[in-house]
């Protein structure tokens, strides 16, 4: 607001109570509707005595709510009135919705000076512009939209996401000529899955070679479980009475429904036995298996 001359000072302005004068006394207390009251310094005062302002310090001074003049006062002199002026160099009490943006000094608001709050919540904005608290998450819950408006909220993974990638390799060969039974070649993957209800998809891919004219079968497992199913297998290569080179890829979708160390693992066996083998990774090329965890 604009002022035509000076701008008024701002102060606590207050008239204190009548003072009757007491005959040989120098001491009086202060009070404001019979309450003691403490100004600022005697400087912050206006005293009157016998129609007369009274010089602060040197013909009054006060201590905490009482005024002393600088003699005894007689029979017949009158405390004509006192005022305390408050801190005149002090604004006073702001006005609610007074202080705008631009009176704040830039990074002039600390952490300190914030409202408390609860642990693990974070600070947005809602559909109107003002600021709001979201609700801290749960463990494990991600922080997500939730679309224009309205502000992000904790939620758990939605089904289908993949929630790790772990990947194993194998870069020397292995062979089997067992026709009884799989065989563990080496190539596998350790994976510990962060919920029961996740499901783990496997995909490998390396080279194969088969001897001799019956098959080499490969399968994966988990632990001791043939992911096939029994004595099944998901790739079988043949010879035809010879050697025969392929690369091999085999992919499949487990429930292990568990969060303990998981291993999967290539496994494979030639049916002929004897001389005839079943080989991986003949030429030492690098063979991969890998496992994604997808969230339920």
């Amino acid at each position: 607001m604009a002022y035509i001359g000076k701008e008024p000072i701002v102060g606590n302005f207050q008239v204190c109570d009548a003072i009757s004068v007491v005959n040989g006394q120098a001491a009086y207390t202060l009070q404001v509707s019979s309450t003691n009251v403490v100004p600022e310094s005697a400087n912050h005062m206006l005293v009157s005595l016998n129609g007369i302002l009274q010089a602060p310090v040197t013909s009054f001074t006060v201590s905490s709510s009482t005024l002393t003049f600088a003699s005894n006062l007689a029979t017949g002199d009158v405390i004509d009135f006192v005022i305390l002026l408050g801190n005149v160099l002090d604004l006073g009490t702001v006005s609610d919705n007074t202080i705008a943006t631009a009176k704040i000094q830039d990074d002039a608001i600390t952490l300190a000076k914030m409202a408390s709050g609860t642990d693990g919540n974070i600070i947005s904005y809602d559909a109107s512009g003002n600021p709001v608290a979201i609700a801290t998450g749960s463990d494990g819950q991600v922080l997500t939209s939730t679309g224009a408006g309205s502000p992000p909220a904790f939620e758990a993974l939605s089904a289908g996401k993949i929630l790790q990638v772990v990947e194993g390799d194998l870069s020397t060969k292995f062979e089997t000529n067992n026709s009884s039974s799989h065989q563990a070649t080496g190539l596998d993957v350790d994976i510990t899955c962060s919920a029961t209800s996740s499901k783990v998809f496997v995909l490998t891919s390396f080279q194969a070679r088969s001897t001799d004219t019956n098959q080499a079968h490969f399968t994966i497992y988990r632990d001791s479980t043939n992911l096939a199913g029994g004595d099944v297998h998901f790739v079988s290569i043949n010879s035809a009475g010879g050697n025969f080179n392929c690369g091999v890829t085999m992919q499949c979708l487990d429930s292990p429904s568990s969060t303990s160390a998981l291993t999967y693992q290539v496994y494979c066996y030639h049916a002929s036995g004897g001389g005839a083998y079943a080989v991986l990774n003949d030429s030492a090329i690098a063979a991969k298996i890998t496992v994604f965890e997808i969230g339920a």
